[in-house]
């Protein structure tokens, strides 16, 4: 009997959809989940009659495998994985692969990596992007850990994942280690930041231009075919126009407290751990987490004033504006982005393709969008690029966009409508272009009350120097000075 090339453990939707999509580009899949009655469902279901092998125990599928053995889970994130890959194990030979394509936190990835090649085995830790469509259909596929299993998981990859209008695959190797899941990991703080965005230009319109979703879904459709074109953009056009049984917009009675898994968090907290400023991508979890406490604001609501939104002008030119703010603010969100991934890269010693990242992410993910072949030209054109907003193209866009981006967030501000994704992006960028901050006199106030030291401007970088501020407190300075 012929033996399958690939087994997957896990049959929850994203599972089983993979397996769907393997097995239509021709790929035999052995499949087990711990909860057997899935197994038969499925085989006897959606599989019926297709080159999808059921099995009912972990010996059973790493039996079914061709050699070396390609075990793909697909199942939650945490103590689960660890549980798995130690009942894997034994079960295995050298060189054999195990896959983790759940959402795992990057040093799980690293972790896990070194303690199964330790095992004489190879480990890949996969970020999977573009939920259950692109599972079926193609996803985004950002694959790291260890090199010498990319050979043989490549062709199933490549196969599997989305392509772009020239057929090149949404899916390359990222970099060793927990590569692909870092990566992965600011996709999705980038998805939180431009979904933050798009709900931050949708309350402006609705509560500032006092625009109905009818209206919103024709702008949200106009820009959708402009230099906007995107995932995000297209389906917030679609959900504006969604109507209720009794006619009226199923959006405007959706409870406005999101929830959120974890992605987003851990981005931020990699980017305090880094040193990077990802100020739009806290913002977005950070508004995610306000809009959680529903009932302490609706008290809240009750007492606190603050202006009534009022507007005053050209509507059709505001809502340029509106495009002009989403779509710079959407520039610093992958600066950003991509400003985290350069310092971790020598943080683990990954040598990350910034210009092939951004074609994995131009096809099956959630944040896909035209934009993205910006991203890439960009690269390479200069791959050694410290920041997008020094790119000649992204230079451009902001400053054509920057009226209409300082208008808006003024607006925003002087009415009383949160826009906390778009303030921070522009403070970001004034912050980012100004060549003195106020950090020498916060330099000033930690020398006084810690002696923290500082350096001068009329002296060379690396000497540093402590001044007596009250006459009290001696020459002798502390020992560890941070920047």
């Amino acid at each position: 009997m012929k033996k399958s090339d690939i087994g997957l453990i896990g049959l929850a939707v994203m599972g089983e959809n993979l397996v769907m999509n393997m097995e239509s580009k021709g790929f035999t899949v052995s499949v087990y989940n711990r909860t057997t009655e899935k197994v038969k469902n499925f085989v006897e279901g959606r599989a019926a009659g297709k080159n999808i092998v059921g099995t009912y125990s972990l010996p059973e599928l790493v039996a079914s495998l061709e050699k070396p053995r390609k075990v793909m889970m697909m199942i939650k994130a945490g103590g689960a994985v660890d549980a798995m890959i130690e009942t894997l194990i034994p079960l295995l030979e050298e060189g054999d692969i195990i896959i983790d394509g759940g959402n795992s936190h990057f040093p799980d990835t690293i972790r896990r990596t070194e303690y199964v090649e330790s095992k004489g085995l190879l480990y890949i830790g996969t970020g999977v992007s573009g939920g259950e469509e692109g599972a079926l259909n193609g996803p985004s596929m950002m694959p790291g850990g260890s090199p010498a299993a990319w050979p043989f998981v490549k062709p199933i990859f490549q196969a599997i994942c989305a392509k772009v209008e020239d057929g090149s695959p949404c899916c390359d190797w990222v970099g060793e280690g927990g590569a692909g899941h870092f990566v992965k990991m600011v996709h999705n703080g980038i998805e939180y930041g431009d979904m933050e965005l798009i709900c931050e230009a949708y309350q402006i319109m609705k509560n500032y231009l006092g625009m109905s979703c009818d209206e919103m879904h024709e702008v949200f459709a106009k820009w959708n075919e402009e230099e906007l074109d995107s995932y995000l953009i297209e389906i917030t056009r679609d959900i504006l126009a969604y109507k209720d049984e009794d006619g009226e917009p199923i959006v405007e009675k959706i409870l406005d407290t999101a929830g959120q898994k974890g992605t987003g968090k851990w981005t931020a907290i990699a980017s305090l751990d880094e040193g990077v400023p990802l100020t739009l991508i806290g913002e977005a979890v950070y508004s995610r987490c306000l809009s959680a406490i529903k009932e302490e604001r609706v008290a809240a609501s009750k007492i606190l004033t603050g202006p009534e939104p009022k507007f005053e002008g050209d509507k059709e030119a505001f809502i340029k504006d509106i495009k002009s703010a989403l779509f710079a603010s959407k520039i610093i969100s992958y600066a950003q982005g991509y400003a985290l991934m350069r310092t971790a890269a020598k943080t683990y010693g990954w040598n990350l393709n910034y210009g092939g990242i951004a074609l994995m992410w131009r096809g099956g993910c959630i944040i896909r969008s035209v934009f993205l072949g910006k991203i890439k030209e960009a690269f390479d054109n200069n791959p050694e690029l410290t920041n997008l907003l020094l790119d000649p193209y992204f230079k451009g866009i902001i400053d054509d966009a920057q009226a209409g981006w300082r208008r808006v967030c003024a607006a925003a501000l002087t009415n009383g409508i949160p826009a906390p994704a778009m303030a921070t992006a522009l403070t970001y960028y004034d912050g980012y272009r100004c060549d003195r901050l106020p950090a020498n006199l916060l330099q000033a106030q930690r020398d006084y009350f810690g002696a923290h030291t500082y350096e001068r401007t009329d002296r060379p970088r690396g000497e540093f120097f402590h001044t007596n501020w009250t006459g009290m407190g001696g020459d002798t300075a502390a020992t560890i000075y941070n920047a």
